[in-house]
């Protein structure tokens, strides 16, 4: 049977649209990590803005540089 709807997979019905992510590439932003993804990266949000950050630990305030954006995430490594 094939999906013929707009829906994307894995979208877990999340209907958000960030068409002005509130970050920028190369800037750099202070934000507390407070999951882990499956991949072990940190996970840390910016306005409600996902963002992945390399060797980001649980519970740490830290300050990130943006190194990707994309349409619903972003990728940040440790400054």
């Amino acid at each position: 049977m094939s999906n013929t709807s707009n829906e994307q997979y894995g979208d877990n019905n999340d209907q958000r649209n960030f068409t002005n992510k509130p970050v920028e590439l190369g800037k750099e932003y202070n934000v507390q990590i407070t999951e882990t993804s499956y991949k072990g990266d940190g996970v840390a949000r910016v306005q409600g803005f996902v963002i992945f950050v390399k060797d980001g630990k649980v519970g740490n305030d830290v300050k990130i540089k943006i190194t990707s954006i994309g349409n619903r995430f972003a990728k940040a490594d440790l400054v």
